[in-house]
């Protein structure tokens, strides 16, 4: 049963309701009959981060001190600073909320500021509160001293903007009478890009403009001029529009000049306009509380709000009516938004375990958040498919112009995949089989992460719905093969996504999006520019994806692997040679800058498709399935040092917390357990295909093969006691001539002609290579059943490469 905070204090007047009390119990509780989770005397605990989450484009990141950033979109439409999560710790005092009451007692004027850490009392008791539906967060203060109790809670609204309730209740006896200040702190005026604020916040502050519409009371924070350093004029037309909903009289400060003022019981006076310093929005007023009741008001906010948008607020605010009524049904319908958009991905749960219920919501809620969620199930709106052809592939999109054109509703994912088999097109059945219609995605950038960006974008210039994705490589297809448990017709689409944007020496880029693929790029003087191949996860990723497949739609797999229609990632790497790589490991990769501007030009001509491998005629690169799924493995064991692990080679290490720590660009036990898995499921999916021999390209044929015979020439590794280092290092390198070997012809586009290849011999590869990997397992298992994460200190580093000599 569900503790009730209302009920942890005697029965109030009728009509009235009560706050929290420091006795309720943690955990899951009633507030206002709404179920929360509640942390009691939540400052005894270390400070935390929370994200409030919308169904929109809000963005809220929030300390269990108080402190908080928010805004719409990017950090670039801030409402409040965009600073890392340390800084938000502590910004409390001046950033945010704030409340000061001035209560009359019988002992003279007593001043309270809420949730002022540095001005803690004994008397004083905090409590946290979430709503289970993480849209919502409570801050509850328990002042026993007086007798008060103040909660505010923070909430959004597509309409509204962000919507912070307040309230204050008379715990005591006797009735009180309260001045207060209430309101926001440190606001952003609109148009300050994060880079301005971050780096020119004095010349923010010197172009500030706020000022209080007297009618409305409405608080508007501008800049008077954009911040340019051209002799160019530059207006700044948008604003961030501030007011205060359910109390009848107030004035408003636009700074804190008159806090003091307000401490030493003095009168404060309203204020108007405000230059060249960052504002505040506060309001100033009386309460007069019988004992038990509770006075509510709400101050409202949002950014980037142009003169039609404050007009029209204006307009309401005048014209009366129950505009309290029409934010409470805002807040409602977003929340009932978030609601259908994690049942979307089966995340709503009725059981008798509610902590496991929400927490399952939890989950799902912030894999949407990632990946995104399908919009509408397994169907997809034809015009969005336009959309997505003429961003990807804009000369496909002219030839197919006319019948786009005609196109309405939906249809669903296996008949948009079959129109564009009918057709017989090898791109239209690759962009068809990757199309993902997803929203809510990219939110997951937080003030923890600062090098994670973030952009939600939700519409389109007309105001239509947008279909949109973008991620890093190691965080979205984690998330999508969860998605697709609630999906799994999208499956394949997966697939396709996945191992097209796999380049054709076996790795993969750094990020995904609608649009394509990214990879980074150095920055001469940037400490934090790095570039190499994120190959940690890769496979099992890959894996899993493939195991849902066939659990979901067997035999689906065996009759891709013949289709040639997929193909390669055309990042702008290239790794040495491997003599280069065995003298330092930690710079294996050099950057083309002449490769990538070919890619800029073929971008600029052919839309997303121009980041794929083409050809010296500029035709794309093609390949079938088996292709693609045997590259990555031959890349991988191109890399294996036998009894230590797979060798982490191209400048990022295996992410993986302890693995990272651990290894470095060491050897992984992680990835080589991985790769097992993988070759164990290659293996019987190979060996349970029949019909015709899928093709291979000539290069990749001879690498197989190569590869092959070096493994057959020291199989004796395997029956010895021990593998000496003379023995580990002849294996390795023999492994890394073949690769190298092949990547000649593949940086040069040379794949060869392409020919049947029997399946029946790559399912013996793969069962040719399993064998050494499970040789190296054994010897990496320790006493204690655990397995070792060799350093690369141990193995193979260059100097004790050298010291074993040829």
């Amino acid at each position: 049963m569900l503790a009730k905070v209302d009920d942890m204090r005697p029965s109030p007047a009728p009509g009235q309701s009560t706050t929290g009390d420091a006795s309720a119990r943690d955990g899951l509780v009633l507030v206002d009959g709404e179920e929360m989770l509640r942390i009691g005397d939540v400052d005894r605990l270390p400070p935390f981060l929370m994200s409030v989450v919308s169904d929109s484009d809000h963005w809220m990141y929030v300390s269990s001190r108080g402190g908080l950033t928010a805004g719409r979109v990017t950090p670039d439409r801030a409402l409040f600073p965009y600073v890392t999560d340390d800084k938000l710790h502590q910004c409390h005092p001046h950033t945010g909320p704030f409340t000061a009451v001035r209560a009359a007692t019988p002992r003279g004027l007593v001043f309270w500021e809420p949730f002022r850490h540095d001005l803690d009392g004994e008397s004083v008791r905090r409590n946290l509160y979430k709503s289970p539906s993480a849209n919502g967060v409570v801050f509850e203060e328990i002042h026993h001293g007086l007798g008060l109790a103040l909660r505010y809670r923070w909430e959004t609204s597509e309409a509204f903007g962000f919507v912070r309730s307040v309230s204050v209740q008379n715990l005591g006896p006797e009735p009180a009478k309260l001045d207060v200040l209430d309101g926001l702190l440190d606001l952003m005026p609109a148009g300050v890009s994060l880079a301005l604020q971050q780096r020119v916040s004095c010349l923010v502050n010197a172009y500030t403009r706020a000022e209080v519409d007297p009618e409305t009371r409405v608080g508007l924070f501008a800049l008077q001029a954009l911040i340019v350093d051209q002799a160019v004029p530059a207006e700044s037309l948008k604003a961030t529009a501030v007011w205060c909903s359910g109390l009848q009289t107030f004035d408003v400060l636009l700074s804190t000049d008159q806090l003091a003022a307000f401490r030493n019981g003095l009168r404060v006076h309203h204020e108007r306009l405000l230059k060249g310093r960052r504002g505040a929005y506060l309001v100033s007023t009386t309460l007069r509380l019988a004992p038990g009741e509770v006075r509510r008001w709400r101050i409202l906010a949002d950014v980037e709000r142009d003169h039609l948008q404050v007009e029209a607020l204006r307009a309401r605010l005048r014209a009366g009516g129950d505009v309290e009524e029409q934010i409470v049904a805002d807040v409602r319908r977003g929340t009932e938004s978030l609601l259908r958009n994690v049942g979307r991905a089966d995340g709503l749960q009725r059981t008798a375990d509610r902590t496991a219920v929400h927490h399952h919501f939890a989950n799902v809620l912030f894999n949407n958040m990632r990946g995104g969620v399908f919009v509408s199930g397994h169907r997809v709106p034809r015009r969005d498919f336009a959309d997505f052809l003429r961003l990807r592939n804009r000369p496909l999109h002219e030839r197919l112009g006319s019948e786009l054109a005609s196109w309405t509703g939906e249809m669903t994912v296996r008949e948009l995949i079959a129109w564009a088999n009918d057709s017989r097109d090898p791109d239209l059945q690759r962009l068809a089989s990757e199309y993902l219609p997803l929203f809510f995605s990219r939110r997951h950038g937080d003030p923890s992460r600062p090098w994670n960006t973030f952009a939600i974008r939700l519409r389109k210039p007309d105001g239509t719905r947008a279909l949109d994705y973008e991620g890093n490589w190691r965080d979205i297809f984690q998330n999508w093969e969860a998605l697709c448990a609630s999906h799994p017709d999208f499956l394949e689409s997966v697939i396709a996504t996945f191992v097209n944007a796999s380049t054709a020496d076996g790795f993969n880029p750094y990020r995904l999006s609608r649009s394509g693929m990214d990879w980074e790029v150095p920055e001469e003087g940037d400490p934090w520019s790095n570039i190499g191949y994120w190959g940690d996860h890769q496979i099992v990723y890959l894996t899993r994806l493939l195991e849902a497949s066939a659990r979901y739609h067997p035999g689906r797999l065996e009759a891709l692997l013949g289709q040639r229609w997929f193909c390669f990632a055309d990042v702008p790497y290239r790794l040495k040679p491997s003599a280069e790589i065995a003298r330092d490991a930690r710079a294996t990769i050099v950057f083309d800058h002449a490769r990538e501007r070919l890619i800029e030009e073929r971008v600029a001509r052919l839309g997303g498709d121009g980041k794929l491998l083409h050809d010296e005629h500029g035709q794309l690169l093609r390949a079938t399935l088996l292709e693609k799924l045997l590259v990555p493995v031959l890349a991988k064991l191109a890399s294996l040092v036998l009894d230590g692990g797979i060798w982490m080679n191209t400048q990022r290490p295996e992410w993986n917390d302890a693995n990272n720590a651990l290894v470095g660009t060491g050897l992984s036990v992680v990835t080589l357990c991985h790769l097992r898995g993988h070759l164990a499921f290659l293996s019987e999916l190979f060996d349970g295909a029949g019909g015709k021999d899928p093709e291979l390209s000539a290069a990749v044929g001879t690498w197989l093969r190569e590869t092959r015979r070096i493994l057959e020439e020291h199989r004796g590794l395997l029956l010895g006691a021990e593998v000496s280092d003379e023995e580990r290092r002849a294996l390795l390198e023999a492994l890394q001539a073949a690769f190298e070997a092949y990547r000649q012809r593949a940086y040069a586009a040379d794949p060869g002609p392409a020919a049947g290849f029997p399946l029946r011999e790559a399912a013996e590869f793969c069962r040719l290579a399993l064998g050494y990997l499970d040789h190296t397992i054994r010897a990496n298992r320790r006493t204690d059943r655990l397995y070792h994460a060799y350093n690369l200190l141990e193995l193979c580093d260059a100097p004790r490469i050298a010291r074993i000599g040829p």
